[in-house]
C-alpha cells in the first residue's frame, strides 16, 4: 500500500480529509529527523486546503502541526534547478526543509501553487526561485506521470473519479477522427479544427436566435418605455405631495415642541411651589404647642417633641438657594425662627430647673450597714430625665448656645451631688481602715532595709487584708455609678455625634470626601474630649479623694503601695467606663511614682547604713531585712505588674552586693572576710529561695563572692599550723629551686635526715590537736550564730590541713627517699581531730 493511501486511512480519514500531494522532508541541518509534509483538502465542500506535518513514531503516523493555506506567505525554492532538494515555507514563521526526493518536492510545490490560485482570493503566496515551467505548463510528476494544465484537467480531480466513455460517444469520436486523417498524427491541428467548427456552430446559432426574436423584443421594449414614462409622471406627482406634507409636519412638530416645553415648565414650577409650600408649612396645632408647651406631663412632652421636630424639618428644608430670596419664603422663615426661639427659652428654663432640683436633693444616700457601704446610684433621676432626651437632641441641633448652657448646668448641679456622695464614701472608707478593735492606728515610720529596726512593728497581715478589702470595695462601688452616668450623658447629650447648629454646616462636613480619614480621627478626638469634660465636671473630686485615700493607706503601711498598684491595675483593665479607667490609670501612675520613691529610699538606706561600733560580726541589717522585704513584696511579683518590681530588685541586689564589701571594713570587732562570707552566703540563700529569674546573675555573683570570702578567710586564719615544719620545707624548696637535686637535699647539713626528724618530733598528734582546738575557738568567736557557717568553715579548714599534710608527705618521699621518715600523725588522725573538736563544742 502506498504512503498516500496509508496516510489517508490512518491519519486523515477520521477528519474527512484526503491527501493531494506529499513530500518526505527533514529539517535543514537536522536531516536525520524526517517527517512528511502533506497538502490536504476536505472531502465535503466547501474545500478547505491545509498543509500538515506528519511524524512517524513506532510505525504509526501522527499529526504534528497543521496550517491553513491562507496562512502561507511565500514559497522559496532556493534554486531553480528542479533537482535541488531545499525549500522554505513562510507560515507563522520561516520553516526550512530538505526534501528526500526531488520528484516529491516538485509535485508538492506545484500542488500548492494550483490550490492557491484556485482557493486563495487575495494575498496569494509568493513563489520565488521556482522554475516557471512548473507554474505555467503541463509537467510530469512522479505519481501521475502527466498533470494537465488548468485548461485540460482539474488538478483536484482524482483519477478514480473519471468514468469511461459510452459506446455511442466512442462511435462519434471515431467518426470525427476518421473525417480528419491527421487527427492522430497532428493533435494540435486536430484541436484547432475542432475549435474552429465549434465557433462556427455557435455563431450560426446566435444569428438564428436573433433573427427570430429581435422584432418581438423591440416591440416589447417600446411598450416598456411608454409604461416607464407614465410611472415617472406619477412619481413626480407623489413627490410634490410628499414635499407639502413634510413641510406641514415640520411646522406642527415645532408648535408641539413649544407647547410641550411650556407644559413641562408649568408642571415643574407647580411642583416646586407645592414642595416649598409643603416644606414651609407648619400646622396651627403644632404652632400652639410650640407657643405654650407643657413639659410637666408625658403627654405634653410627647406633643412638644412632635411639634419641635416639625419645626426643625421646616427650618432645615432643602430649598433651592435661588428661591430663598422670595419674600414669602423669608417671611415664613422669620416666623419659624421666632417660634424656635420662644420654644427653646421655655425648654431651657424647664430643664435647668430640673437639673438644679435634682442636684440639690437627689434621690439616694450612702448606705452603710456594719462594715458594708455603698455609693448611691441615680438611675431614678436618669429615668425621669430620659423623657426629655429627644428635646435635648433638638436643642443641640437648633440652638447650640442653649445646649451648651444646659450641659454646663447639668454637670454643675449633678457635680455637687456626686461630690457629696464621693466625700461621704471615702470618709467611711478611711474610718474602716483607721479602726482596729476600736483603736486608731498611729502613723508609722517607713520600714527601710538599711535601718536597724524591728520590722514586726509594720502592719500585720490582717491589717493589710483589711486595707485591700476596703480599697477593692471603694473601686468596685465607683464602677457602676460612673458607667451608668457615662451612658446616660452619651445618650442624653448625644456626645457620640457632632451635630452642627445648622444644616449648611452639615453639608459642608459631608462634602469633604477627600479628607474623610483625617476628619474621622478629628471627630473621634472631639467626641472623646467632650465626654471627658462632662465626666470630669461631674466627678471633679474623684481623683483627689482617691489619691488622698491611697496616701492614708500608705501612711499606715509603707509596703501598701504595692498592694494598691496591683488592685488599681486590675480595675484599670476591667473598668467598662472609659472615664473611670482613665482616672484609675492616672492614680496608678501616682502610685507607681510612690513605689519608685519607696524603692529609691531602700537603696539610699542601704548605701547610708551605719554599722554600730559595738556590733559583733554578723548579718548586716539590709541583708537580714531582705527576707521580710521580699515576703511583703511577693504580692507584686504574683501580679501583672511584676516587671515594675523586678526592675527595682535588680538595682536593689546590685547595691547590696556592692555595699557588703564596703561595709565589711567598718566593723572593727571582726575580720572583713567573715562579714563578707556570712552576708554573701545569706544573700545567696535568700535569692535561691526567691526564685526570681531576672536575679540569676546576682545570685551567681553572690555565690562566687561567698566562695572567695570563705577561701580568703581559711587561707588567712588557718595559715600553716605546723610552722617550723613548713619553714623547714620552705628551705628545702629554696635549695631545689637554686639547682640542688631533690634526692641530694638530705646531704645538706641544715636539711639532713637528723634535722628533719628533730623538727617532726616537735609536732606529735596531741600537740597538733591542741593547736586545732585553739583555732576552733577563734573561728567560733569570729562567726555569728545566725550565719550557721561554723561547720562549713571548719570543714574547709579540715580540707586545707589535709592538703598541707599531703604536700609535706610528698616532699619527704621525694627529698628523703628510703629514709622511712614520716609525720607522726596521719590523715585519719586529722579527720578524727576535727571531728572530735566539732562534737565537743
Amino acid at each position: 500500500m502506498s504512503t498516500r493511501n496509508i496516510l489517508n486511512k490512518e491519519v486523515f480519514e477520521s477528519s474527512e480529509e484526503r491527501v493531494l500531494a506529499l513530500c518526505h522532508v527533514g529539517k535543514l541541518l537536522k536531516k536525520k529527523k524526517s517527517s512528511i509534509l502533506c497538502v490536504t483538502t476536505t472531502i465535503n465542500p466547501p474545500a478547505n486546503i491545509s498543509i500538515v506535518q506528519v511524524k512517524q513514531t513506532d510505525k504509526t503516523f501522527k499529526k504534528k502541526r497543521t496550517w491553513s493555506l491562507v496562512d502561507l506567505k511565500s514559497v522559496d525554492g532556493k534554486n531553480e534547478d528542479q533537482r535541488f532538494l531545499e525549500f522554505d515555507l513562510q507560515l507563522d514563521k520561516m520553516y526550512r526543509w530538505v526534501a528526500l526526493n526531488w520528484q516529491e518536492r516538485q509535485a508538492f510545490i506545484v500542488t500548492i501553487w494550483r490550490q492557491a490560485n484556485k482557493y486563495v482570493l487575495k494575498d496569494k503566496p509568493k513563489f520565488r526561485n521556482v522554475p516557471k515551467t512548473w507554474l505555467m505548463e503541463d509537467i510530469l510528476t512522479p505519481e501521475s506521470n502527466f498533470v494537465s494544465s488548468p485548461l485540460c484537467l482539474d488538478p483536484d480531480m482524482d483519477l478514480q473519479d473519471i468514468q469511461p466513455i459510452t459506446e455511442k460517444e466512442q462511435e462519434d469520436l471515431t467518426k470525427l477522427m476518421s473525417d480528419c486523417e491527421y487527427a492522430i498524427s497532428n493533435a494540435e491541428a486536430f484541436t484547432e479544427y475542432l475549435a474552429r467548427d465549434l465557433s462556427l456552430l455557435e455563431s450560426e446559432n446566435v444569428q438564428r436566435l436573433l433573427a427570430s426574436e429581435v422584432e418581438t423584443i423591440m416591440e416589447q421594449l417600446d411598450v416598456a418605455i411608454e409604461e416607464a414614462e407614465k410611472i415617472e409622471q406619477r412619481l413626480d406627482g407623489y413627490d410634490e405631495i410628499l414635499c407639502h406634507v413634510k413641510n406641514t409636519m415640520e411646522e406642527m412638530e415645532k408648535k408641539n415642541s413649544k407647547i410641550a416645553i411650556a407644559s413641562r415648565n408649568n408642571i415643574l414650577l407647580f411642583n416646586e411651589l407645592e414642595k416649598i409650600v409643603g416644606q414651609l408649612d407648619l400646622s396651627s396645632h403644632h404652632q400652639k404647642i410650640l407657643e405654650n408647651a407643657d413639659f410637666t406631663t408625658p403627654e405634653g412632652i410627647k406633643a412638644a417633641i412632635s411639634a419641635s421636630n416639625a419645626l426643625k424639618n421646616a427650618l432645615n428644608a432643602d430649598i433651592e438657594p435661588a428661591l430663598l430670596d422670595m419674600a414669602a419664603v423669608q417671611e415664613q422663615k422669620k416666623k419659624f425662627l421666632k417660634l424656635k426661639d420662644q420654644f427653646s427659652v421655655s425648654l431651657t428654663r424647664q430643664l435647668n430647673n430640673l437639673f438644679i432640683h435634682y442636684g440639690n436633693h437627689g434621690k439616694g444616700e450612702t448606705i452603710r450597714t456594719g462594715d458594708n457601704f455603698s455609693l448611691p446610684q441615680h438611675g431614678a433621676i436618669h429615668k425621669e430625665l430620659q423623657l426629655y432626651t429627644d428635646l435635648m437632641h433638638w436643642t443641640k441641633v437648633m440652638d447650640r448656645k442653649a445646649y451648651d448652657y444646659l450641659r454646663k448646668s447639668y454637670t454643675e448641679s449633678f457635680g455637687k451631688l456626686y461630690e457629696k456622695d464621693l466625700r461621704r464614701l471615702f470618709e467611711i472608707a478611711r474610718e474602716s481602715i483607721g479602726v482596729v478593735n476600736n483603736l486608731t492606728l498611729p502613723v508609722k515610720n517607713v520600714a527601710l532595709l538599711g535601718s536597724d529596726i524591728d520590722w514586726t512593728l509594720e502592719a500585720s497581715t490582717k491589717d493589710r487584708a483589711n486595707f485591700k478589702v476596703v480599697l477593692d470595695k471603694v473601686l468596685t462601688q465607683l464602677e457602676p455609678v460612673c458607667l451608668q452616668e457615662q451612658l446616660f450623658c452619651v445618650n442624653f447629650f448625644q456626645l457620640d455625634i457632632l451635630s452642627p447648629s445648622s444644616k449648611n454646616t452639615q453639608t459642608t462636613l459631608d462634602g469633604r470626601e477627600m479628607e474623610q480619614t483625617l476628619m474621622d480621627k478629628k471627630v473621634d478626638k472631639k467626641i472623646e474630649e467632650d465626654l471627658r469634660k462632662v465626666m470630669t465636671s461631674l466627678f471633679s473630686c474623684l481623683e483627689e479623694e482617691l489619691v488622698n485615700f491611697v496616701s492614708c493607706i500608705e501612711k499606715q503601711d509603707s509596703f501598701y503601695s504595692m498592694y494598691v498598684l496591683v488592685c488599681l491595675n486590675q480595675h484599670v483593665m476591667s473598668a467598662k467606663s472609659t472615664y473611670l479607667s482613665n482616672t484609675f490609670a492616672s492614680v496608678l501612675i501616682q502610685v507607681k511614682r510612690s513605689l519608685d520613691k519607696f524603692m529609691q529610699l531602700q537603696i539610699e538606706s542601704i548605701k547610708e547604713c551605719k554599722i554600730p561600733r559595738k556590733a559583733k560580726s554578723g548579718i548586716l541589717p539590709y541583708v537580714l531585712n531582705l527576707e521580710e522585704f521580699s515576703r511583703n513584696a511577693e504580692v507584686l511579683l504574683k501580679s501583672d505588674r511584676r516587671a515594675d518590681l523586678e526592675k527595682w530588685y535588680t538595682r536593689l541586689i546590685d547595691t547590696i552586693i556592692e555595699c557588703i564589701s564596703l561595709h565589711s571594713v567598718e566593723n572593727s570587732k571582726g575580720p572583713p572576710q567573715v562579714i563578707k562570707m556570712e552576708n554573701y552566703h545569706h544573700l545567696y540563700s535568700m535569692l535561691s529561695q526567691m526564685k526570681i529569674s531576672v536575679l540569676d546573675v546576682q545570685r551567681k555573683e553572690a555565690k562566687q563572692k561567698y566562695n572567695d570570702s570563705l577561701t580568703g578567710y581559711v587561707t588567712l586564719y588557718f595559715g600553716k599550723p605546723l610552722e617550723k615544719l613548713n619553714t623547714f620545707f620552705d628551705g628545702v624548696q629554696a635549695r631545689v629551686q637554686s639547682g640542688v637535686k631533690m634526692s641530694e637535699v638530705s646531704y645538706q647539713l641544715a636539711f639532713s635526715k637528723q634535722e628533719l626528724r628533730k623538727v617532726i618530733s616537735q609536732y606529735p598528734g596531741l600537740t597538733v590537736k591542741r593547736g586545732l582546738e585553739a583555732l576552733y575557738k577563734k573561728v567560733e568567736k569570729h562567726l555569728s550564730e545566725e550565719s550557721n557557717l561554723l561547720p562549713v568553715v571548719w570543714r574547709a579548714m579540715q580540707e586545707e590541713f589535709i592538703q598541707q599534710h599531703k604536700m609535706l608527705e610528698d616532699l619527704i618521699q621525694q627529698c628523703y627517699p628510703g629514709s622511712m621518715i614520716s609525720l607522726e600523725f596521719t590523715i585519719d588522725d586529722i579527720l578524727n581531730f576535727f571531728s572530735d573538736i566539732a562534737r565537743s563544742h
